[in-house]
């Protein structure tokens, strides 16, 4: 029975123990990013723009479309003048090259939504790896602090024993008891902070990440640029730069659309009728068939009001404008970007001098004399907090490393963040 009962036992702690694996199921970076860009719903969204875009190049290629007139008429009702029975098919011919410049100014427009397109997929590509770095920076504070708090565990228990024994007063054993308990609320609020960062990344994806765990290291986001050549770049890549520029040309089409819409446009018919036989005694007449052609000249009296037109000049102006602004932006950008992570890797340099280990080494040598009675609990709790509060600024600082050469290449106009 005992034995039945071990086995029972040992199979609802190991069932518990798998579900909570199966919980926290993982998720690393490449797969999440793919997700990204095949599930992401504004991402979607946004690629409707080129279909329309594209269907807009078909429709403005159309040709006028023909009239069909058919009309009838009795020549005199009480007469016996006969009946007129005719029928007229009519048609616009659109001069001064609207048809191809409505079909260019379409493309140009299409070309437009495209790089627009690029330049989303490149501001929701950094904001997505900017919400993994922050899930994975939350996830490596709880780290640090669980850690914390298992030391400061252990050493309260340590105390317990030793406050039994007469070895220290009860003072301290409760001191460090609190401590820990501190931490352990500490560990939680960070558990809730975890979870959110893991959560916000369900918005990039388009599904649920709650429960996911998220895999990467912080120490491999190290490059070497060169300012100048980062601007460079960043002319020649930027998607909303190379956008602007196409919003040049597309302004420039409308311009020449305009202007050709201020050409006058012909309209031409041809038609038949039939007019049956008059039996009338004064004047009889026979059935006769008749052919027709006609021409129309519009009188555009409309050209003498060229507001349209202005309009596209001056539209035309403010693009040009426009891209010599986004051209000083992207300067700017790029430069303040460097600036940010340059100074954030000098930064990282201090810690890899050594900070860490000889904050690390010292906690332990205060322990150790905490141990043999040569050193206070103050001491220790100082030299431990100091420790935690390193620890945590340099995971913080890995992760701002890292935003900062996401925004970096982000402003470059450059993508190849692997991890």
């Amino acid at each position: 029975m005992k034995y039945n009962f071990l086995i029972i036992l040992f199979c609802t702690v190991t069932g518990i123990f798998i579900k909570a694996q199966t919980e926290q199921e993982p998720i690393y970076f490449n797969e999440y990013l793919k997700y990204v860009k095949e599930k992401n719903l504004g991402l979607a969204a946004q690629k409707y723009n080129i279909s329309m875009a594209e269907a807009s190049i078909l429709t403005a290629g159309i040709f006028p479309d023909p009239q069909i007139e058919m009309e009838t008429s009795n020549n005199g009702v009480s007469k016996d003048m006969g009946y007129t029975v005719g029928g007229a098919v009519s048609w616009t011919l659109e001069l001064g090259g609207k048809r191809k410049a409505r079909i260019e100014m379409a493309k140009n427009e299409a070309e437009y939504s495209r790089l627009q397109l690029q330049d989303y997929i490149r501001n929701l590509f950094a904001d997505a790896t900017l919400g993994y770095i922050e899930a994975l920076k939350a996830k490596a504070l709880l780290n640090v602090q669980k850690e914390s708090y298992q030391n400061m565990l252990t050493l309260a228990k340590s105390d317990s024993i030793r406050y039994r024994l007469g070895d220290i007063s009860k003072v301290t054993s409760q001191q460090t008891r609190l401590e820990s308990s501190s931490l352990l609320n500490e560990v939680y609020q960070l558990e809730g902070a975890q979870q959110q960062s893991v959560t916000a990344l369900s918005d990039f994806i388009g599904s649920d990440c709650t429960g996911k765990d998220v895999s990467g290291n912080l120490n491999t986001f190290n490059r070497n640029f060169i300012l100048n050549d980062l601007i460079t770049q960043a002319f020649n890549e930027r998607a909303d730069l190379l956008a602007s520029k196409q919003n040049i040309n597309t302004a420039a089409s409308r311009v020449k659309l305009e202007k050709a819409n201020r050409v006058i446009d012909l309209g031409l018919s041809a038609g038949a009728g039939h007019n049956t036989v008059a039996n009338n005694e004064i004047a009889p007449s026979p059935a006769v068939n008749t052919v027709k052609f006609g021409i129309s000249v519009p009188l555009k009296f409309s050209n003498h009001r060229n507001a349209d037109l202005k309009i596209a000049e001056m539209g035309y102006s403010q693009a040009e404008t426009e891209y010599r602004q986004i051209e000083n932006n992207i300067r700017m950008e790029v430069t303040q970007a460097y600036q940010q992570y340059t100074s954030v890797q000098k930064q990282l340099q201090q810690f890899d001098n050594g900070m860490l280990k000889e904050a690390e080494n010292i906690l332990k040598g205060i322990t150790y004399s905490y141990q043999r009675g040569e050193s206070s609990i103050l001491e220790v709790l100082n030299a431990q907090r100091t420790f935690n509060e390193l620890r945590q600024n340099y995971f913080q600082l890995l992760a701002e490393n890292a935003s900062a050469l996401i925004e970096l290449e982000r402003k470059a106009g450059i993508w190849d963040i692997e991890f």
